[in-house]
């Protein structure tokens, strides 16, 4: 027989407060992602005023942090950005060519003033007149030159180096040849008197003998000759030219 005084849904189990448990659906969410752990998500269950009362803001929605994103970025932007350097204004230089041709004429003048202390220092050999010069003379060939003067006028050594003759020779009366430090071999010829002997050291400049007219010889003077090899003669007039040295 149906009981029409039973109730309907006591056979059914009672369910929850439905807008409690929302509630703590939705906070137990916000706290997982707010990163707090499972015993404190555990005790806003259970705790009603904290359910009621709690609020909270996501770090990753805070200003500062924002504002701390922003700034490095900002910075990685303006490292990244071209930079503009500052350009001096182009201005020509005035009277170019002639500074170029100047530079060229002083740098001409450094080196030949350089190859000038390179060189051994040189001397004149005699003062005198220029009276015969280098090449065929006579039928013969003339292998120096003559520079004529008083008897006894000095004679110099053109250059250091070592006597390695001093005394008669065929032809030319007397004569004192030096062995320069360089390998060149310079000639001496018809000396009255001589001032050194084989074997010594001389330097530019010193005086070797006296002229004279001894030999084969027409008149006072001092036959020179000059060998750069050590054996071949060549003109003394354009080896001394070269040194800025006027017979």
């Amino acid at each position: 027989m149906y009981n029409s005084s039973r109730k309907g849904g006591k056979h059914r189990k009672q369910s929850p407060n439905k807008g409690r448990v929302a509630m703590v659906a939705v906070t137990t969410g916000a706290v997982s992602t707010a990163g707090f752990s499972g015993a404190a998500a555990g005790e806003l269950t259970t705790n009603k005023t904290a359910e009621a009362n709690l609020d909270f803001e996501l770090a990753a929605d805070s200003e500062e942090l924002l504002d701390v994103v922003d700034t490095a970025a900002e910075g990685v932007i303006e490292e990244a950005a071209p930079q503009i350097l500052t350009i001096t204004e182009y201005k020509p230089v005035e009277d170019l060519s002639n500074q170029l041709v100047k530079a060229v004429e002083h740098s001409a003048e450094v080196a030949a003033a350089d190859l000038q202390a390179r060189m051994p220092n040189v001397v004149k050999p005699a003062e005198g007149a220029f009276t015969s010069g280098f090449g065929p003379r006579w039928g013969a060939f003339h292998s120096g030159v003559d520079i004529a003067n008083a008897n006894g006028t000095p004679i110099l050594a053109v250059m250091d180096g070592t006597v390695i003759d001093s005394g008669p020779a065929q032809g030319y009366g007397n004569w004192i040849r030096i062995k320069h430090d360089d390998g060149s071999l310079s000639i001496y010829g018809h000396m009255e008197s001589l001032d050194v002997v084989a074997g010594q050291r001389v330097t530019a400049g010193q005086k070797i003998a006296g002229m004279g007219n001894m030999g084969f010889s027409t008149g006072t003077h001092l036959h020179f000759e000059i060998h750069p090899d050590g054996n071949t003669p060549v003109d003394p007039a354009a080896w001394f030219a070269e040194r800025g040295i006027s017979l």
